[in-house]
């Protein structure tokens, strides 16, 4: 009876290990995982320093932009020395974003390259924001907007405004100059 018990408690061990596995890195795992390297420039945010207090708002815009906390921004600088790695960290990124955890909510072109905003949680009340660009001259940026009860209808108006606005990253310090650049 002890060895029926002793295999059952290394089974049920066995598949609790193999089911906290996973091979798809997370996008957090992945943020830390290369904020050291210096390919990459990794910089946390409050959104206050978007400086869009001026910018000219519709009321959803103003609402989704004060629902907004936090942006963790990744970015990755191609130069000639690591365009490899830069296909490489690319491609793991397009795994982490469509393993299935994340609804897309829309794709853009921006001056920057072609980008893609994503989300988790629920469709009314939206945990957290991924916005990915790539450009295959500059690099790519990965943002994390995280907030409280985001709305994903405003949110794109937001995105939109933005887009349309002529922001070029002020505030933002290096960040801002890799969007120039």
């Amino acid at each position: 009876m002890k060895t029926r018990i002793g295999k059952l408690v290394w089974a049920m061990l066995l598949i609790f290990a193999i089911s906290a596995c996973s091979s798809t890195q997370s996008l957090q795992e992945y943020y830390v995982d290369n904020a050291d390297n210096p390919n990459f420039l990794s910089v946390d945010l409050p959104v206050s320093l978007l400086n869009m207090e001026k910018a000219d708002l519709t009321e959803d815009q103003r609402e989704a932009l004060n629902s907004l906390k936090k942006l963790n921004i990744l970015a990755f600088k191609i130069t000639e020395d690591n365009l490899l790695e830069f296909q490489k960290e690319k491609a793991n990124i397009n795994a982490i974003l469509k393993n299935g955890k994340f609804t897309e909510l829309m794709k853009m072109n921006t001056s920057f390259g072609k980008a893609s905003v994503r989300y988790l949680g629920d469709d009314d009340a939206i945990d957290e924001v991924i916005i990915y660009g790539d450009s295959e001259d500059k690099g790519f940026m990965l943002v994390r907007v995280l907030g409280k009860n985001m709305n994903p209808a405003k949110l794109v108006q937001f995105m939109k405004a933005i887009e349309k606005s002529d922001y070029k990253g002020e505030g933002l310090g290096e960040i801002g100059n890799f969007l120039k650049g």
